[in-house]
């Protein structure tokens, strides 16, 4: 059932119009998990895009007093770009011809009172992953979607979950008919390493757990 805390957070998420995709289940399973895993770590988020995800992990972290770290280009992924689906043409800076997520990102922190619970990393992830040092409770994985991408983002931050944490994998769908196959070869991938099992699925959300080694 879901508690006070969250159904506070749907609600002040769609009264300040928050963009993003995800579900309220999904959203609820990132608060759940999120409460538990950062016990044993702070928590990372690949593809932080307006910080709708953001404020649900970065509350449940500072109920922990933890931290989530957002890693987020905030240039939008392939399907956000100008002519394409997903393509937001509030979020498009028109002075530099790019996307521009971040301004929207901080608005959401400073609305919610996350400032000091979620820290901005401005950057391509497989670049913060390759000085990565700090072993993490819990990584959500939400970024570029592509077979490549989805793929370099998995494996590698899969490698900084510590034992007993978890990788949450976000558009995970087993039948091609239904989205992109990118994340889910991208699960699947991860699996097949040894490092970790397959916990649960909330919606199009994939849960897998880090065994020991």
């Amino acid at each position: 059932m879901t508690n006070d805390k969250v159904m506070a957070l749907h609600q002040a998420i769609e009264a300040h119009q928050i963009k993003g995709f995800l579900a309220r289940d999904e959203a609820e399973a990132l608060y759940d998990f999120a409460r538990e895993c950062a016990l044993i770590g702070p928590c990372l988020e690949i593809g932080s895009y307006c910080g709708k995800s953001s404020v649900y992990l970065g509350s449940a972290c500072r109920e922990a007093n933890s931290v989530l770290f957002a890693v987020d280009h905030h240039r939008g992924s392939e399907e956000h770009q100008p002519g394409e689906e997903y393509h937001d043409a509030e979020l498009f800076d028109a002075a530099n011809q790019l996307m521009d997520t971040f301004p929207a990102l901080r608005t959401t922190l400073d609305v919610f009172g996350l400032q000091e619970s979620v820290i901005p990393v401005v950057a391509p992830s497989q670049i913060v992953v390759k000085k990565w040092a700090t072993p993490l409770g819990l990584v959500f994985i939400d970024g570029g979607h592509s077979h490549e991408q989805a793929l370099s983002d998995c494996l590698s931050w899969a490698e900084k979950v510590t034992p007993g944490g978890l990788l949450l994998i976000h558009d995970i769908f087993p039948d091609p008919r239904d989205g992109g196959q990118g994340p889910y070869l991208a699960l699947q991938a991860v699996i097949s390493t040894g490092r970790f099992i397959w916990q649960t699925t909330v919606n199009s959300l994939g849960v897998l757990r880090r065994i020991a080694d």
